[in-house]
């Protein structure tokens, strides 16, 4: 007679692993396997499952589940709850980056403002920032509470070897969702970083008089533009490096593994993606002068008055400030998740007596 117990804990990279040895998989009522199975590949199916080898063994080992064994299914996708999680912890990395990295953010935005010849002014770099962290709170909440579900749904569908297009696919859709929030913060910070007001309500209230309700929303297709790429393009190489690091150390990452990875993919995707975010500054922070028509415009006036170079203008701050915030905001995001995970462990299910056949 074979008493197992069995724990399920939660993989960082998004699928659910039994961890025991040797591991235990769950199928039908009283059926369980010995075998390493992820939560997409048990989702997707008993017969596929079965038709899976066991490592340095034969065929896999199935087992009849009755009294005295404690097992716990793989929890299935909560959209909820997975929103609620990602939400909070969204929330919090989110305002711990912003607060670290305001002053870089701001250097590089006055940087990427100044026309030919303008002089950069080096105070006032935390200027901004109570009205801007009002804006990130629920913008990185909103973010990160999108992808979490998404994500999972995806990599739910998706074969394995499609996870890249499931992680691009989460990323988009939670920066289209958070940018209804994004943009309007986005638009009062810049104009209180280039000195155009002194407070937040200041500006939207004059922003408002002055433009309208879409005065917020400036450079909106812009803004899009650059954070649709950025999101997909940053999640998906952090998810894929967590992916393939964590199948080379066969377990879960430490804190300085996963700021490793998060400052790696933030630099790149942020350098990558510094023409367009200049392009985004300069139609945000123009007002109601409107020296640029739109994204074209504004591309085609920059190269021809001031250079192509212009376009990568701010881009050591950018990839510095990102490539920092990426290993605050993915650290913090990772331990907050963890955090999360441990206060919501299911309680075990009780079967009959367990033989093995």
């Amino acid at each position: 007679m074979a008493v197992t117990m069995m724990r399920l804990q939660h993989a960082h990279d998004s699928e659910f692993q039994y961890q025991h040895t040797p591991t235990v998989h769950f199928f039908d009522q009283g059926m369980y396997r010995e075998d390493g199975l992820s939560y997409s590949e048990f989702s997707r199916g008993k017969t596929k499952a079965r038709k899976l080898s066991v490592h340095g063994a034969g065929k896999p080992q199935l087992h009849y589940v009755s009294t005295n064994t404690v097992i716990e299914r793989p929890a299935r996708p909560n959209f909820l709850r997975n929103f609620i999680d990602g939400a909070i912890a969204g929330a919090a990395a989110g305002v711990i980056v912003e607060t670290a990295l305001y002053p870089i953010d701001t250097i590089k935005t006055r940087l990427q403002a100044a026309r030919a010849g303008g002089q950069i002014n080096f105070r006032g770099l935390y200027s901004g920032l109570p009205g801007n962290i009002a804006g990130v709170l629920p913008a990185s909440a909103l973010f990160v509470g999108v992808y979490e579900p998404a994500k999972r749904k995806l990599l739910e569908i998706l074969p394995d070897h499609l996870s890249s297009v499931a992680h691009l696919t989460a990323g988009a859709i939670g920066g289209a969702t958070a940018s209804l929030i994004r943009v309007p913060t986005e638009v009062v910070k810049q104009r209180m970083q280039t000195g155009q007001f002194p407070s937040a309500r200041t500006a939207v209230s004059s922003i408002v008089a002055k433009e309208g309700v879409t005065g917020l929303y400036a450079g909106f297709g812009a803004f899009l533009l650059r954070d649709l790429p950025f999101d997909a393009i940053q999640f998906c190489i952090y998810e894929q490096l967590r992916i393939g690091y964590k199948k080379t150390v066969n377990r879960d990452l430490y804190d300085a593994e996963n700021a490793v990875m998060g400052a790696f993919s933030g630099a790149v995707t942020g350098a990558v993606t510094t023409p367009l975010d200049v392009i985004k500054t300069r139609l945000m922070v123009q007002g109601s002068q409107g020296h640029y028509k739109g994204v074209l415009d504004c591309v085609a006036k920059i190269v021809k008055e001031e250079g192509s170079a212009t376009l990568f203008k701010g881009i050591g701050p950018r990839v510095m400030w990102i490539g920092i915030g990426g290993s605050i905001f993915f650290t913090a995001l990772e331990r907050t998740k963890y955090l999360l995970a441990q206060t919501r462990e299911s309680k075990p299910e009780k079967f009959p007596n367990a033989r093995t056949v």
